[in-house]
């Protein structure tokens, strides 16, 4: 089964409250069976005029189990303190290769 991957770019502009979402998140992620692969962190554009502020990336065991955690009490809840601390917060989701080469 090919994993599932949340994208996420975001710009903080309130980053104390942002502190209120980033308490609660990891732990919803965790319930669903997702993990953070890339949290911020260094990154430059290499091809194209994408300038992120901010990069995510998570893994979930599949596509469906990365929808039912965005959909899901947990992360519903936690969206909402997120409410007024980004300018933006773009989240996209992907299936992964089966079988990666």
């Amino acid at each position: 089964m090919a994993y599932g991957y949340l994208i996420v770019e975001m710009n903080i502009s309130d980053p104390e409250r942002y502190k209120q979402y980033m308490a609660q998140a990891p732990a919803a992620v965790k319930a669903a069976g997702g993990e953070y692969l890339v949290r911020g962190g260094r990154h430059e554009t290499l091809e194209g005029d994408w300038q992120p502020h901010r990069v995510a990336l998570l893994r979930f065991p599949s596509y469906a189990q990365a929808k039912a955690f965005y959909d899901g009490q947990a992360y519903t809840q936690t969206r909402q303190l997120r409410g007024g601390a980004t300018e933006y917060f773009n989240m996209v989701l992907v299936e992964g290769v089966e079988n990666p080469v």
